[in-house]
Order: structure tokens, then C-alpha cells, then sequence
């Protein structure tokens, strides 16, 4: 295997995703300067469901006119859009246009939407892009796409994005108290401190990680040591190009003993992919990715804040480094021990799910969730989010591999379904959070619970 391929998979990987998780990692710097506020993440779970017109449109095209789209002209197009829409947004981001006698922040919206497109658009072309090389740098991928949300969150920790203390405030109370006319009471308050360095070098980052995917996705087509570890099996356009693999097959029958040319072939299961697995196989390995897409992108991300913040400020820290470290970490695992059970895969999804139930009920009881005031519960809920990104990860990894082994329409239905999955979630937390405001908010300097 080729290390400089390992490489170039990985940084292109890492284009998949790494806009939209830099924004929304930067939320704590840009709320405070635009007229949304806190708003703005409820506009931006809208902006990205609205984006995934882009994949749906690719995958229409696959399905009903297949080879027709430039498979490596819109990956061009979708990246060059990423860098430009990253760049101008360092210059516009905080820039206002009244709207409805409001005034509102256009050009974030807008150029968010962009970037939403390019992102979403990603997992319906950048996976079955990767059915051109061997099979072993399909997990290297998917080790991009865990830094991409990895790597944003470590510069936004340097930043300093949510760095805060709890400093004493003072009340004065209007009423006599001990026959005082006034009196005061002290409590803990949260402050911010300044960030290192501004959005704007936030957002210039940004666009210099597009320009690495872009250049990684030159080197991975036009590199002469990357082209020697193409697959047999080239696809173009979507459309199978097997006229290689053709020769060899005929000149290894060829060699083979007479008997084996008259042993019976396997009759395939079904006519999707290679006909490996039944339908019910897989429409089972389809629900488990949309199910577990949609915990891991929308359901629990939107409660994160409601599940740790009530344990304190380095919990919610803690929580969501960790989890950022363990998209990546699973994928190595994955590397190292892919297995393709489909009964692994749905105990480990139901074992994920477990850990997110935990997670889920800590949110519901927010502001006080159980162990509220024990090292413990600290222990217990950054435990819970490590070990649900670790096992969702690695069944999400597991599908992937499979579906490669399909053929290159399976992958692209892998990314259609990674974005139904998360459009579902998103559907049906956007009401819960932000309209019925059925969770409630804790305060990291002000844990204890009344009795």
C-alpha cells in the first residue's frame, strides 16, 4: 500500500465535512456580533436540510441516467465552490441588509447554504470516488472525514471558542432585610474571555483545508504512484469500466482445472450491487446507516449542550473533544479489524444506542440530571458520549466497506441514506429544541438542583 495514497485519501476525506463543523464549532464568537443571535443555529439545521437538494439531484441523475454526470467534474465544481464560499465568508460574515424592516445577516446565510451544498453533496460523490482505488483506502477516507470534525474543534479549543470562568456577581435587593433598606447577594456568573485570534482567521483556515482537498483530489487523480493503486474494476461516470479485469479473469479461467469449469455458479441474492445480500439484508443494513446517521449527526449533537452543560464547563468540553477524538479513532479500529457481520453491526448499533439513551435522559432532566453534584456523573456522561461515537463510528465504517464490495451505484445510495438519516433527525429534533422548547438550558457556575 502506498503511504502517499493513505495520505491524499485522508486529507480528501477531510474536505467532506470540515466547513460546516468549523461553523458550527465558531458559533460562540459569531452569535454575539449578528442580529440572530442565538437563533442562528436553528437557521442553520434549516440551511443544511434545504442544501441536500444537491445530493438528491445526484442521485436522480445516477439512478435514472446513469453515466451521464461527470462524476469528477462535480467533485471539481463542489470543492472550488467550498474554498471560494470559505473565503468570502472571512469577509462577510458579520455583514447586515435590513430585511422586513429587520436587519439580518444575508451573506452568512447565504454562503453558509453554499457550503452546506458542497458538504452534503460530498457523501453522494467523494465515497463512490473512492471505488477508483483499492478497497483498504476506503477506511483511510473515512478517517478524513472524522478529522474533519476532529481538527476544527482543536483549533477552535487554541482559539479559545467557549473558554470561560466563574467569577462572583452582586445583586442588590429593593426591600428591607434586617431592617436594612437594601442588601445584597453574591453568586456565580459565567464570563467569556477573548478569543486568540479572530473568525475571520477562523474562517481563512477554512478555506486554506478546502485548497488542501482540492489539491489532494488532483494528486489522487494524476499522481503516477496513486494511479498504481487504482482498483481493477474502474469506474467512470458511475458507469463500470471492467475491460481489465475482463482479461485476467479469462486468463485465470484459462488456467483453472477442467472441473472447475463446469462446478455451477452462485446465483446472486438479489440485483442490487453484485447480489452479495438479499433484499431484506439489505434493506436492514440501509436502516441501520439511516438510524444511526441520524442519532450520531442530529438527535444527540442538538442535546450536547443540554446533557453536559449542567455538569460543568469542562464537562461539555471534555465531552465533546473526546467524542471528536473518537470518530477517527474508530475508523483505525476499523482499519486494523474490519468485520462485516451483520449481527456485530446490529448489536453494536444496539449497544450505541444504549449509550445514547443515557445521553438523552441526562438531557431530559437538564437542569438536573442525575449525579449532578458527583465526580461521577462527570465520568459517567463523557463516558457515554466517547462510547456512543466510538461504536456508531465503526458500524458506519462497516457499511461503508460493504457497500464498496457492491459496486459504485451501493455507495452512492450509502450517501444518499447518510443524508435522509440526518434529515430525519433533523426533522424531528428541529420542533423538540427549538419551537416546543422542550429541553431547558444548565448553568455550568450554578450546579446545585433544588431539593
Amino acid at each position: 500500500m502506498s503511504l502517499l495514497t493513505h495520505l491524499m485519501a485522508c486529507l480528501f476525506g477531510m474536505g467532506s465535512w470540515v466547513a460546516i463543523n468549523g461553523l458550527w464549532v465558531e458559533l460562540p464568537l459569531i452569535v454575539p456580533h449578528i442580529p440572530e443571535g442565538w437563533y442562528l443555529p436553528s437557521y442553520l439545521s434549516v440551511i443544511i436540510q434545504m442544501a441536500n437538494v444537491g445530493p438528491l439531484f445526484v442521485t436522480l441523475i445516477h439512478r435514472f441516467q446513469p453515466g451521464v454526470l461527470n462524476e469528477t467534474v462535480v467533485i471539481y465544481v463542489i470543492i472550488a465552490l467550498g474554498c471560494i464560499a470559505s473565503f468570502l465568508l472571512a469577509f462577510f460574515w458579520k455583514e447586515t441588509m435590513v430585511m422586513a424592516g429587520a436587519p439580518r445577516s444575508i451573506a452568512l446565510l447565504i454562503l453558509t447554504f453554499f457550503l452546506s451544498m458542497v458538504d452534503c453533496t460530498s457523501s453522494v460523490t467523494f465515497l463512490p470516488f473512492m471505488m477508483r482505488l483499492k478497497p483498504q483506502y476506503l477506511t483511510t477516507y473515512y478517517i478524513g472525514e472524522g478529522m474533519s470534525g476532529l481538527l476544527p474543534a482543536l483549533v477552535a479549543l487554541f482559539q479559545g471558542v467557549g473558554v470561560m470562568h466563574c467569577v462572583n456577581a452582586t445583586h442588590s435587593l429593593n426591600h428591607k432585610v434586617n431592617g436594612s433598606d437594601s442588601a445584597m447577594t453574591y453568586d456565580l456568573q459565567a464570563q467569556y474571555q477573548p478569543a486568540n485570534f479572530s473568525a475571520e482567521v477562523f474562517f481563512f483556515f477554512l478555506s486554506a483545508m478546502m485548497v488542501v482537498c482540492l489539491l489532494a483530489f488532483l494528486l489522487l487523480n494524476y499522481h503516477p504512484t496513486i494511479a498504481r493503486e487504482r482498483s481493477d474494476c474502474q469506474y467512470t461516470n458511475g458507469v463500470k469500466e471492467n475491460g481489465n479485469a475482463a482479461q485476467k479473469q479469462k486468463k485465470l479461467t484459462e488456467q483453472k482445472p477442467m472441473m472447475d469449469l463446469y462446478s455451477k455458479p452462485s446465483k446472486p441474492r438479489s440485483s442490487f450491487g453484485n447480489g452479495n445480500y438479499s433484499y431484506v439484508q439489505v434493506i436492514y443494513i440501509f436502516s441501520i446507516l439511516a438510524w444511526v446517521c441520524a442519532l450520531s449527526n442530529v438527535v444527540l449533537p442538538s442535546v450536547q449542550s443540554y446533557s453536559c452543560l449542567p455538569y460543568g464547563n469542562n464537562a461539555y468540553h471534555l465531552s465533546a473533544t473526546m467524542a471528536a477524538v473518537s470518530n477517527p479513532l474508530a475508523c483505525c479500529i476499523a482499519m486494523f479489524f474490519p468485520i462485516r457481520s451483520l449481527l456485530l453491526m446490529g448489536a453494536l448499533t444496539i449497544l450505541g444506542s444504549a449509550f445514547g439513551m443515557y445521553i438523552m435522559t441526562m438531557a431530559v432532566l437538564s437542569p438536573c440530571p442525575l449525579l449532578i453534584n458527583d465526580t461521577t456523573g462527570i465520568v459517567l456522561i463523557v463516558l457515554a458520549w466517547v462510547l456512543f461515537i466510538l461504536t456508531l463510528s465503526y458500524v458506519k465504517v462497516i457499511i461503508g466497506v460493504i457497500l464498496r464490495d457492491e459496486g459504485h451505484s451501493a455507495l452512492v445510495w450509502c450517501g444518499a441514506v447518510v443524508q435522509l438519516g440526518s434529515l430525519l433527525g433533523a426533522v424531528t429534533m428541529f420542533p423538540l429544541v427549538s419551537v416546543y422548547n422542550l429541553f431547558s438550558s444548565g448553568d455550568p457556575c450554578n450546579t446545585k438542583c433544588p431539593i
